[in-house]
Parts: structure tokens; sequence; C-alpha cells
């Protein structure tokens, strides 16, 4: 007998945030599936009753310790994630926010192994989630 996995019924709606502190972009590792072991930026799901940026606000507070004010909405990211037979996995709606620090020190919690400050040019040597460097380095162009 084989296990089955439930499939999504519709999309997931989540944000993140990237957090900008002198020219560096907060980067978290994350700490769970999905992603696991590969830096992102910040975020996670939109909880019932919270606006987006209320969202992304507590969700960088319980990855990384950090306060931010929220500058913009950059734009929206579908992840989806097909299994070998082509059947959908995980399907998250995302929207990505830029933000500025207002206070704190980074420090890992809830779904984040491990975070760290990084510049825009100081990405390659990451495992990061599939076009995370190439969106940093678009938003590094604009007024950090």
């Amino acid at each position: 007998m084989t296990s089955q996995t439930a499939r999504p019924a519709r999309p997931l709606i989540g944000v993140s945030a990237a957090v900008w502190r002198e020219g560096k972009v907060l980067l978290a590792l994350r700490g769970k599936q999905p992603s696991k072991d590969l830096w992102s930026l910040p975020g996670g799901h939109v909880e019932l009753g919270e606006t987006l940026e209320e969202a992304a606000l507590r969700e960088l507070m319980e990855e990384t310790s950090i306060r931010a004010r929220i500058e913009e909405h950059t734009h929206w990211l579908d992840i989806i994630r097909r299994d070998e037979a082509g059947e959908v996995e995980t399907h998250y709606v995302i929207a990505v926010f830029r933000a500025v620090w207002l206070s704190g020190e980074a420090v890992a919690g809830d779904d984040a192994a491990a975070v760290q400050w990084r510049g825009p040019d100081d990405l390659d040597d990451l495992a990061m989630t599939p076009g995370t460097a190439d969106r940093i380095r678009k938003m590094a162009g604009s007024s950090v």
C-alpha cells in the first residue's frame, strides 16, 4: 500500500521581505521544507485576518528578531513544485516587499536555521532558492 500526500486544493498565500541595512540585505537559511538548507529572504504564510504587510513584518520578527519598515511591494512570485508525474505538490503565491531595517540584531528563530546580512554582489557562494539572488540584485539597483 502506498501513502498518498495531500495535494493542495488551491495556492497558499505567502510573503517575504527584502530588508536592507547599510547596503546589505538580510537572508535566512531555511530550516524546514520546502527549501530546507537554502538561503532566501525571510518570510512565510499569511494568517487569517492579517494584511500582507502585517504578515511580512510578523514573519520577519519571528525568523530574525528584526523590526523593519515596509517601503513597497516589489512583485508577486509563483512557486509551483511538481512531483515526477507532473502533479502539483505545492503552490505558493508570494508577495515580496522591500523594507528597511529599524532595530534589532539578526538572530535565527522559528523556521530559520541561520541568518546573515549580505551585499548584492556577495551572494554567489550561497545555495539559494531559485531566482533569489537575481531578485536581490534587481532590487539593489533601485534606491535601498
